[in-house]
């Protein structure tokens, strides 16, 4: 239902096919995590089929081994007309304990999209309590900061490709 989820952990076991050349699980596989995190909690919010529109502020804190259990954590953390500020956390440690510790931290936006792959209206969230006031204005914040950075960008695209 619509609304009602505002979040999700996906949990799995990190994989051989995960590695990288220097034996952790690279960056690229943890970005599909996040990505399908990201999707999961928005669908979850919107009712709606999702698309990421924007990845940003991805930090790689920690590494993630081979065999450890990772969490991926995705909240809502603001939402626009159409839109979806996710919150990522992904954790990891060893399944035999309950131990986990961040490995990497982002934002992801999603947009829901009707049938015709148009934005359509998302249901709106509204913080109550104190933290997660404080997650939306830092939404509001980073929003404010990726229209300068979006403009700066556009130095560094050549016309006509």
């Amino acid at each position: 239902m619509a609304g009602k989820d505002r979040q999700i952990t996906l949990r799995f076991l990190a994989e051989p096919a995960d590695v990288n050349f220097g034996g952790k699980v690279h960056g690229g596989a943890v970005m599909k995590w996040i990505d399908l995190a990201a999707y999961a909690c928005a669908a979850g919010w919107s009712g709606k089929y999702s698309i990421t529109v924007y990845a940003g502020g991805i930090r790689f804190v920690e590494p993630i081994h081979v065999g450890n259990l990772v969490e991926v954590g995705a909240k809502v953390i603001y939402t626009g007309r159409t839109s979806m500020h996710i919150g990522i956390d992904v954790r990891a440690g060893d399944p035999k304990n309950a131990e986990r510790h961040l490995t990497t931290h982002c934002i992801v936006i999603m947009v829901a999209v009707d049938d015709e792959g148009q934005p359509t209206q998302v249901p709106e969230w509204v913080p109550v309590t104190e933290a997660d006031i404080k997650l939306r204005d830092s939404a509001l914040r980073l929003m404010e900061m990726r229209k300068k950075i979006g403009a700066e960008m556009a130095a560094h695209v050549t016309p006509g490709g």
